[in-house]
């Protein structure tokens, strides 16, 4: 019998939509929908999770990173006038750093507020405007790099330095700067899988993100077309799920097939992570708007 066609083949095809249905289901709480925890803001970007479940976030316009504490969902201001810090990301010894495009800076915050600039240009050339980061367990940080016109840079009119819109990789040392791919459109969201072996990538012009396999010394191989859907943030849950942002939260599962999505009530979803003491809670920055979500899966922050 031609397999196309066996009695059981409606059977088994019902079964496996009602499984897809349910882990689209499974991994929101029940009954829960995004709400709005603060507003008032221009365009919130890149949120961040400390050890503790608070989730840092940055109002770029107003120059403004923000901090959300867990335990009883207070708002207070971390730092104002910090380079226009976009995206931001915090090392499990509790340091921030932050993509600082005011002069093209990847910058580094100690526990006291104290900050340091790690890099600002590559092979003597001033960067685009580093946009989004990801550490990975070995320490070094990857970071996106593409070129977006500010009507604040003072530096410089239309001079790009750098051709290409570009993801770098600074090592663990922080003492060299690698340019790790060059054959995107324009880079934006990024992220990383715990283990280290993988590294996603938006490409958000091309509107499609990559996955790469991460070498010991933090080279990138064998690009692979992950979703034909770009991303101006992202970040993963621990059974290795991808969020991509943009119109709404879009899900993939580690396979790259779209498992679910999370309409905002925004025209734009800028950014993500889990925040909360158990990481079960997702926190997203839209426009004014910063809003959480329960989850019944957590996040790898």
């Amino acid at each position: 019998m031609n397999k196309l066609t066996h009695p059981l083949l409606p059977l088994l095809c019902s079964i496996a939509i009602c499984l897809h249905a349910q882990k689209e289901k499974n991994l929101v709480a029940h009954g829960a929908t995004p709400q709005i925890i603060a507003d008032g803001f221009i365009f919130t970007e890149g949120p961040a999770v400390d050890n503790d479940g608070n989730v840092y976030f940055t109002d770029q316009p107003n120059d403004r990173i923000w901090k959300w504490t867990a335990h009883d969902g207070t708002l207070s201001l971390y730092k104002e006038k910090q380079g226009r810090a976009n995206g931001l990301y915090i090392d499990k010894k509790g340091n921030l750093y932050s993509c600082a495009d005011l002069d093209n800076e990847l910058r580094i915050y100690d526990q006291h507020g104290n900050h340091n600039v790690l890099v600002n240009a590559f092979e003597g050339k001033k960067l685009n405007g580093p946009n989004d980061l990801w550490i990975a367990p070995s320490g070094g940080i990857y970071f996106t790099d593409p070129y977006y016109k500010r009507n604040y840079w003072t530096h410089r009119n239309d001079d790009k330095q750098i051709d290409g819109e570009n993801v770098y990789f600074l090592t663990p040392d922080r003492k060299k700067l690698i340019q790790v791919a060059s054959d995107l459109d324009k880079p934006n969201g990024i992220a990383g899988t715990p283990d280290g072996k993988y590294l996603y990538v938006a490409d958000i012009q091309a509107n499609k993100t990559y996955r790469y396999n991460i070498l010991p010394d933090g080279q990138l191989s064998e690009k692979k077309l992950f979703a034909e859907s770009g991303s101006d943030g992202m970040t993963l849950d621990a059974e290795g799920n991808v969020y991509l942002t943009g119109n709404g939260v879009t899900v993939f599962n580690p396979e790259g097939e779209q498992i679910a999505h999370i309409p905002i009530a925004a025209n734009w979803t800028a950014n993500l992570c889990f925040g909360g003491k158990e990481r079960k809670t997702l926190i997203i920055t839209a426009c004014q708007f910063l809003y959480a979500l329960k989850m019944n899966v957590a996040g790898v922050e």
